[in-house]
Order: C-alpha cells, then sequence, then structure tokens
C-alpha cells in the first residue's frame, strides 16, 4: 500500500467511458444495493468516491425510492467517476474530509462494477483504503482513510529523504520492499531497518511480519535501511562483525533497546537512563522516571515478583500486558547497559489500552501516572474473582470500626503491590444543612491531588502616573475580582487614591512601549501577571504624550551606532500652557527616575497550604447537591475530606491546571515543599495512627503553559542517593537546592518507616464482641 497518499493499488480503467455495457438502470440498482450494505471486514479493500458524482450517479439510476421517477434522464447522466474534489492542490487528499458528507466508500467489487459502467476522468488514479481492527475486548472496524507518512532514507544518503504513505496494517516487510524499489536495491543485498527518533537515536525494526501499528510507528516517522558490506560488516558498526539484534555504537548515535543484549559493556549506573522522546513523549518519560525511582515498585519488578502475581484474566486488567511491558522497560533502565532507550513497545501497548495515549500529541505527565498506576494494579491483581460487597452506613458507629470495614473490603477486591505500596485511606463527612444528618465514609486513594490557593480575588500591583507632573507615580497594591473587568480595576484604584476612576486610562506596557489601552469592558483577565499597567489620571487641561526611553548602541564590527529602547515607557500629562520641549525633557527625566524602584514578587505558598485547603470544609455548589437520605432530596451540604491513613509512597499531585467557565490556565505559584522531614502526622485524624515522615524521592515537572510546554523529572536514585535530572534521554546530577521550583507538579515521596507500608488498621480484639450490622 506505499504510494502517493491519493492514489493506490486497485482496478478500473482511467479512460473516460467505461469498457463494459451499461446494464439498465434497474440492474445497477440490483447489483449495487447488497454490495453497499456490506459490512466492514479487516483487511479488506474500500474505496473513496466523491460524495458529488456518487450523488448524481443515485439520482441518475433513480436508486432511492424519492429519485425514481427521474431515473434514466440523461440531463442526470453522472459522466466518468470523478473525485477531483476529495484532491488539495499537491494531489493529495484534502485534510478533515467527512464521511457521506464529503465522500462515500465503496467495496472492491462496488468500484469495480461503476469504473466498467462509468469510467474514469482522465489521470486520476483510484483511492483505496484498508478496512482496519481497532479495539482489544470490543472490536470495531473502520476504512483508513488517512495513510502514515513516513519519511525514507538510505543509511549511505541520509539527506535524501523520500516521503511515502503506508497503511497502519501494512507490515515492515512492506515498508522494506518498497525503500528496496526506492533506492535501487537488489534482492540478494541483505538489510535491516531502523526507526530514528527526535533525539537522532536508533531503534532496530527487528519483526518484518509486524503490522506499522503494532510497530508503533507515527506520522513523520524517519525510518532509514541500511546496506549491510561486501565483507560481512554493516556500515553503522564495522567493529563488531556479529549477529546482535541491535546496534550499539554511542560514537555512531545508535544504541541498543534489546534487553537480551546482556553481554554489552556497562556504560552508566543502573537507574541512569534516560528515554528517548519518541514525538511528544516527555510527559509519559517524566512520569516514568518518577515511578522508576521508587525504590519498593522497582525492586518488585527487577526480582522478578510480578511474573507469579500477573492476572491475565481480570476483566478490568490489560491481560497482563501492561505489566509485562512495563517490567521490561524497567529492566532496560536498571541494567546499567545503557545510557538512554526509546521505550517505544512501552508506549505501544499503553496506546492500545488507552486511546488517548496513542498518538503523539502532548498529554499530562499525572493522567498517564493514574492510568499505570491503574493499570498495574489490575493486571497484578492477587484477587481472582471479586466479590460482591453491599456498601454499609456508618450509622453512628466509631471512625475506627467504619475504617476498618472499608479497608478490609478493599482489600477483599483489590489485593496488588500498587495497593501495597500506594493505597490510603479518606474520610468524608457531608452534613445536610436541613435536618443535619451526617454521612460518613472512607474511601481508598491512590494519589493525593491538592488545589492551590486560589481567591476569588485577584491581586494586582500597578502604578498610578498623575496628571500633575510634581507629583511623583506611586505604586499601588490593588483587589480586583478574578473575572472583573477594567471599570473594577480603576474603582478599586479610585478608592484608595482618590483620583477619578472615569478619569483613567489604563495602558499595557511591552518590550518598552505602550503595547494596548484598555477599554473599560475587557476582563481582566487579558492582563496577565507579567504585564506592567500605568493607569494615568486624564481632563480636558492636560495632553497626556507617551513617553520612550532610547539608547545609543554602537556595533563593534562596523563602528555603527543605533539606537534600542530601554527601560519602562512612560504616559506624562503636563499643563497645556507648558507644552514646550524643556519641561517635558524634565517631567520626563523626574518620572523616569521613580519608576526605576515597579519589581514584582511571586507568590509563594507553602505545601502545608495546600494541605490544609484540601481539608477546609466547604459547601457543595448549586449544580452539585448531595442527596439526603432523610430529607429525600438533594441538598448543599456541607463537605469535608480529611485523611484517615496514608501510603507507603505518597504522590502528591499539585492542581497547577485550573478550569472555569470563563477562565483556563496554568498556576505558575510556587509551592515550597520540604525535600527532607515532610510530616505529615497531625493531617491524619486516625487517633491510633503511627508516625507519618516521609522524604521526597521524585518530582515530575512541567514547564510552559497549558495545554503545551515540556516536561522533566527529578529522582534520587537508589543506588547511591543521589539527585538526578531527567529530561528526555539526557541524565544530569542535581543538587537538593535545585529542586523546588514552580514547575514541580507531581511529587513523590517515601515514608521513613518502610516496615509500615500498608494501612493501619486497629486491632482486632476491638471489635470481637463488636456488633457491626
Amino acid at each position: 500500500m506505499a504510494a502517493a497518499e491519493g492514489s493506490g493499488g486497485g482496478g478500473g480503467s482511467s479512460g473516460g467511458g467505461g469498457s463494459g455495457a451499461r446494464p439498465d438502470m434497474a440492474v445497477q440498482r440490483a447489483e449495487l444495493g447488497p454490495l453497499l450494505a456490506m459490512a466492514l471486514m479487516p483487511g479488506e479493500s474500500w474505496y473513496l468516491v466523491d460524495s458529488r458524482w456518487f450523488k448524481q450517479w443515485k439520482k441518475y439510476v433513480g436508486f432511492d425510492s424519492w429519485d425514481m421517477f427521474g431515473a434514466g434522464d440523461l440531463s442526470l447522466f453522472p459522466g466518468p467517476v470523478d473525485n477531483s474534489g476529495l484532491f488539495g492542490e499537491t494531489q493529495s487528499l484534502k485534510e478533515h474530509l467527512i464521511d457521506e458528507l464529503d465522500y462515500v466508500l465503496v467495496p472492491a467489487e462496488a468500484w469495480n462494477k461503476l469504473v466498467m459502467w462509468y469510467g474514469c476522468m482522465d489521470g486520476q488514479q483510484p483511492i483505496v483504503r484498508k478496512v482496519v481492527e481497532y479495539g482489544l475486548f470490543v472490536k470495531h472496524y473502520k476504512v483508513e482513510v488517512y495513510l502514515l507518512e513516513l519519511k525514507l532514507c538510505e543509511s549511505s544518503d541520509p539527506d535524501n529523504v523520500i516521503s511515502c504513505h503506508f497503511s497502519k496494517a501494512d507490515t515492515v516487510a512492506t515498508i522494506e520492499k518498497e525503500m528496496r524499489k526506492l533506492f535501487n536495491i537488489p534482492a540478494e543485498k541483505e538489510t535491516r531497518l531502523w526507526n530514528r527518533y527526535m533525539s537522532n537515536t536508533y531503534e532496530q525494526l527487528c519483526k518484518l511480519d509486524s503490522t506499522v501499528q503494532d510497530a508503533g510507528l507515527y506520522q513523520g516517522q524517519m525510518v532509514l535501511i541500511e546496506v549491510k558490506n561486501e565483507d560481512g560488516t554493516w556500515p553503522g558498526q564495522p567493529i563488531l562483525a556479529n549477529s546482535l539484534c541491535c546496534l550499539f555504537s554511542r560514537g555512531s548515535g545508535f544504541v541498543c533497546n534489546s534487553y537480551s543484549c546482556r553481554d554489552s559493556v556497562s556504560l552508566s549506573q543502573p537507574g541512569l537512563c534516560g528515554l528517548s522522546n519518541l514525538g511528544n513523549t516527555c510527559f509519559m518519560n517524566s512520569a516514568l522516571q518518577c515511578l522508576s525511582n521508587t525504590p519498593p515498585l522497582t525492586d518488585y519488578f527487577l526480582e522478578d515478583k510480578y511474573e507469579a502475581e500477573i492476572n491475565q484474566n481480570n476483566p478490568l486488567g490489560m491481560r497482563g500486558e501492561i505489566a509485562e511491558a512495563y517490567a521490561e522497560l524497567i529492566k532496560q533502565m536498571w541494567s546499567g547497559r545503557q545510557s538512554h532507550v526509546a521505550p517505544r513497545m512501552f508506549k505501544t501497548q499503553v496506546g492500545r489500552f488507552a486511546p488517548q495515549f496513542s498518538g503523539y500529541q502532548q498529554q499530562d505527565s499525572q493522567e498517564l501516572l493514574a492510568f499505570l498506576l491503574d493499570g498495574l494494579h489490575e493486571d497484578l491483581n492477587r484477587v481472582k474473582k471479586k466479590p460482591y460487597l453491599e456498601l454499609k452506613d456508618a450509622s453512628g458507629r466509631p471512625d475506627s470500626a467504619v475504617a476498618k470495614e472499608a479497608w478490609e473490603n478493599h482489600r477483599l477486591r483489590n489485593d496488588s503491590i500498587i495497593v501495597d505500596i500506594f493505597h490510603g485511606l479518606f474520610k468524608s463527612t457531608l452534613v445536610c444543612p436541613k435536618c443535619s444528618k451526617v454521612s460518613v465514609t472512607f474511601d481508598p486513594f491512590c494519589y493525593l491531588t491538592l488545589p492551590l490557593p486560589l481567591r476569588r480575588d485577584r491581586l494586582m500591583e500597578v502604578t498610578l502616573v498623575y496628571a500633575d507632573p510634581q507629583r511623583r507615580p506611586v505604586q499601588y497594591r490593588v483587589v480586583v475580582p478574578m473575572m472583573g473587568a477594567i471599570s473594577d480595576l480603576c474603582e478599586s484604584l479610585s478608592r484608595l487614591s482618590g483620583a477619578p476612576a472615569e478619569n483613567m486610562v489604563v495602558t499595557d506596557v511591552y518590550n518598552h512601549r505602550f503595547h494596548k489601552i484598555f477599554h473599560m469592558d475587557e476582563g481582566l483577565n487579558h492582563i496577565m501577571p507579567k504585564d506592567d499597567i500605568f493607569p494615568s489620571e486624564d481632563s480636558s487641561e492636560y495632553i497626556t504624550l507617551s513617553v520612550y526611553f532610547r539608547e545609543k548602541t554602537v556595533r563593534q564590527s562596523s563602528s555603527t551606532s543605533g539606537t534600542v529602547l530601554f527601560g519602562q515607557p512612560l504616559l506624562i500629562s503636563v499643563p497645556k500652557h507648558k507644552l514646550t520641549v524643556d519641561h517635558l525633557y524634565g517631567v520626563a527625566f523626574e518620572k523616569h527616575e521613580s519608576m526605576l524602584q515597579p519589581q514584582k514578587k511571586k507568590a509563594v505558598v507553602a505545601l502545608r497550604d495546600c494541605i490544609e485547603l484540601f481539608t477546609t470544609m466547604e459547601t457543595l455548589g448549586e449544580h452539585d447537591p448531595w442527596y439526603c437520605p432523610n430529607c429525600k432530596k438533594h441538598q448543599q451540604a456541607t463537605k469535608k475530606f480529611d485523611l484517615w491513613s496514608l501510603p507507603r509512597i505518597l504522590v502528591v499531585h499539585l492542581k497547577r491546571f485550573s478550569y472555569s467557565r470563563y477562565w483556563r490556565d496554568k498556576l505558575d505559584t510556587v509551592v515550597e515543599f520540604p525535600v527532607r522531614g515532610l510530616d505529615m502526622s497531625e493531617f491524619v485524624c486516625d487517633p491510633r495512627a503511627g508516625s507519618y515522615v516521609y522524604d521526597l524521592i521524585a518530582v515530575s515537572n512541567h514547564y510552559g503553559a497549558m495545554g503545551v510546554g515540556h516536561y522533566t523529572a527529578y529522582a534520587k536514585n537508589k543506588v547511591n542517593d543521589k539527585w538526578y535530572y531527567f529530561d528526555d534521554s539526557s541524565v544530569s546530577t542535581a543538587s537538593e537546592d535545585q529542586i523546588v521550583t514552580k514547575a514541580a507538579y507531581v511529587l513523590f515521596y517515601q515514608r521513613r518507616s518502610s516496615e509500615e507500608h500498608t494501612a493501619p488498621s486497629p486491632p482486632q480484639e476491638e471489635y470481637d464482641g463488636m456488633d457491626t450490622n
């Protein structure tokens, strides 16, 4: 199926008139009706037909009952099959074509009949596509309209790149065959294929019978073909003329990505292994580095304990395939035999079970962590058949009894290494505001999502530049509504300064210039925290002017001079009767000197502030009420979360991405979190709980804005207890004072008392005589 995207193999004439006798309308309807109703079957070839031509044909033959009266009308004759409306200027398929609206799909037999009866437009090739199978447990099929574009080149001439399109159902052998033809490689020559990733590393495509989909090839992937030398060596590795499955030469950019290469020379310390970016997969790499440096989980996989606990029959699991793929990757990363690996097979497996991660768009590291922890749990669940359990209300029973019951019920259905290490217990309390009904429940959690303090009001720093040139500019800290308007800013400033709000002009400064003058009804969300705002008093007695500052520059290479903008621009207002150059210069100079003092400070909060906010009682919103069993109606109850027990590994997700009806943003607030000695004991409400003191072991970082940016990780190596910075394939040393930044997104803490790795439960004897019904 390797061909230009707009074309493909297939029968049919390319002439204008059709090569066979055209039957009457009734026969055409009878022959094509059943064919067009056929179900899709994997591997079949279907053809795209322009909807305009197809609708014209249906009218001509009276295919639909309402068109029967016009059947055979020569004015409706469709002429040769014409797909020109589906192509762009480059003769490739237009983007975003819609089934039934822009084109219809017909099976091969129907296409052949249409071409035999009507022919094709001169010069047009058929648009043939394969039916591809999707889904694992629930199978469904669809025609792969848009093919995958691969960049093909030969190792001896890497600059000669040829784009070619393939179906996901094509095999690696198909790619090799096409490359042999494109680069004129004789059949007797031995070849091998390589993926080339963004980090300029290579990985061999060993299995020729793998499909393009199973091989994990993605849009725009570079594939290189290598031809064996006459002396039996390979160009990329002339020293080792053996049959290793992967090239292994750091100098040539090739890396080994097979754990079976056990005799390779040690390149790095175990665990200090980067992960190649396969195309916007830094979010995955960041999450994996954090999990890889979680000692109890990594030890479990390195010691092969997972093999006896894989649950292949769990309907909520993934047949053990996620656990096995993760185990293989961890073994590669901790082998100490490579500086970085390409986690392609792992990503392919994740994409099979979680379609949101199947492409190569930027995703969220925390969302991947949530999926992976849940997937590993179900794949490794020791419970083979989950019992049915009825939830019981607390009904006034002691918290300790209800908590014990909830935890035991959880373990009856969920028993895995993930539960052992990562699961804790929430206490949730709901109180009805009408009847005072109290509902207490205990629920397990795998990670702690903490809100960042976000006020309904916004604190802004603004500089007021008065019209009176004798008055110095004054900086104010103004509290305004988060979703307020410019008029709200002016009114707040007026209350503080006494200057009339109606005489103010609000401006935005960017790159030493007045970038924009805001209207009073514009939203304050247009003003970013980094912007500088200059409200300036205005009246009919004054003239307001923009003043920019320039300084001379001399280019050393040519000794020529010029000017560049510097500093903050000013709005100055001077009386009309003093509008002279000398006066303007004096006022501008004075105000510039005073302005050298508008630096804003970053907001900083402590991690404990986020925890306290999480455990603060709140009233449910009117759109999120609670059904009170006493009142028999929904009520805006008060709700409070508490921490009853904490896990051995505490994963803390800082909720940096804020969504509301009007506001979508990333919070760059610096959260100060301890690297050592995080004491969570005061936040645990179980009176019998032991000490909960944690040390940081990993951090997933996000740099940039919402939906874009870059992910990295800090992690502490369990072998030498030192910190490292993981940036895709790059690994470098780090120190503790580098870790706390505004980029911190997900924190991994390990409890000091390692033997207490399960949620604590009160002693059994307390409940021997207690009625729990």
